[in-house]
C-alpha cells in the first residue's frame, strides 16, 4: 500500500491538509486502530496525516472552577496513571486501565479511541456518564458537542470535512457523586468489550435518595447509549436492591445488541442486566463515601 505521509505541526495546518485531501486522507494519532484497518485492507488512504507532532494536544488540566480538559493526543496510559484523575475523576482512570494491554495504552490516544467510534470504545461510556463535551476544530472555526451526540453509527461521528477533535471537557463533579465503569470481555480487559457499563450517580446532599444518574452502555447498540428508562426508574428513589434489580432489567430491555463472533445478542442482554446492577451498586457505594 502506497500513500503520502504528512506531518503538520499545528491544528491549523492539519485542518488545511484534511480539507485539501477530503475523502483521500486519514488522520493518525496512536494508530492502534488505523494500522489494523489498513493491514486488513479495510481502508486505503492516499494521504496519511500524523497529528503526533502537534505537541500542544497532549495534556490533562484540571481546575476547581472550569473542571477537566484533556487534549485529544493524551495517551490512554497517561489517563490511567494520572494522580489528579485518580483523585478528581477516578472513573476515567478506571476505564483507561481496562483498555487493551499496557503496550497499546502507551500508544493509543483518547481522541483516537473516540474518533474511531467503535460501539465498544472503552473511554466513551464513562465520559458520557460524566456529561463530557468535545471541542471540535475545523475550517469554520470551533464548536462544542456533547459527547453522547458525537457518535452517529459504527465508525461514524459528527465530524465534518476538515474537522478534528481537539479537546475533551468534563464539568466539575457535584458533591456525593460516585462513578464506576465495568467491562466484560472473553479474556478480560485485553479484549474488546462484549458489554461495557458506566454508572454515574449523585445522591442528595443530606439524604440517601438518587438526585441524578446516568447509566451508559457500550457494545450493545450502534453507538454508546444511555439506558434512559433505567435512569428515570432510579431518580428520586433511595437505591435498594429492589431498585437496582429493576434498573438492570430495564437496561437489558432497552439495549440493542447484535450477535457477532464474540457473543450472541441474548447473552449480551443478560450481561447488561448483570453488569448494570454491579455498576450501580459500586457507584452508590462510592457516592456514600464522598461529601
Amino acid at each position: 500500500m502506497r500513500f503520502e505521509y504528512l506531518e503538520p505541526t499545528t491544528m491549523e495546518e492539519a485542518v488545511s491538509l484534511l480539507t485539501k485531501y477530503d475523502g483521500k486522507a486519514k488522520v493518525i494519532a496512536g494508530g492502534t486502530d488505523l494500522i489494523v484497518q489498513m493491514r486488513k485492507r479495510q481502508i486505503r488512504p492516499q494521504y496519511m496525516i500524523n497529528l503526533g507532532f502537534i505537541t500542544d494536544l497532549d495534556y490533562i488540566n484540571y481546575s476547581e472552577k472550569e473542571g477537566l480538559k484533556i487534549g485529544a493526543l493524551t495517551t490512554i496510559r497517561a489517563l490511567e496513571k494520572s494522580t489528579e484523575l485518580k483523585q478528581q475523576y477516578p472513573v476515567i482512570s478506571q476505564a483507561a486501565g481496562q483498555l487493551a494491554s499496557v503496550a497499546i495504552r502507551n500508544v493509543a490516544t483518547v481522541g483516537g479511541n473516540l474518533c474511531n467510534a467503535a460501539p465498544s470504545a472503552d473511554m466513551a461510556p464513562a465520559l458520557i456518564g460524566l456529561s463530557a463535551t468535545v471541542e471540535i476544530v475545523g475550517p469554520a472555526g470551533e464548536r462544542v458537542v456533547l459527547l453522547e451526540d458525537f457518535f452517529t453509527g459504527p465508525g461514524n461521528t459528527v465530524l465534518k470535512t476538515g474537522e478534528l477533535l481537539k479537546e475533551i471537557q468534563v464539568p466539575v463533579l457535584s458533591p456525593r457523586t460516585g462513578a464506576t465503569y465495568l467491562k466484560h470481555g472473553i479474556r478480560g480487559s485485553i479484549d474488546l468489550a462484549i458489554v461495557g457499563v458506566a454508572a454515574v450517580i449523585r445522591l442528595e446532599p443530606r439524604g440517601e435518595a438518587c438526585q441524578d444518574i446516568k447509566v451508559v452502555l457500550g457494545a450493545v447498540a450502534p453507538t454508546p447509549m444511555r439506558a434512559r428508562n433505567a435512569e428515570e426508574f432510579l431518580k428520586g428513589k433511595v437505591i435498594t436492591q429492589a431498585e437496582i434489580d429493576g434498573a438492570g432489567r430495564l437496561a437489558s430491555e432497552e439495549c440493542r445488541p447484535i450477535p457477532d463472533v464474540r457473543a450472541s445478542a441474548e447473552y449480551r442482554r443478560q450481561m447488561v442486566n448483570v453488569f448494570t446492577k454491579r455498576a450501580i451498586s459500586e457507584a452508590v457505594a462510592a457516592a456514600k463515601t464522598l461529601e
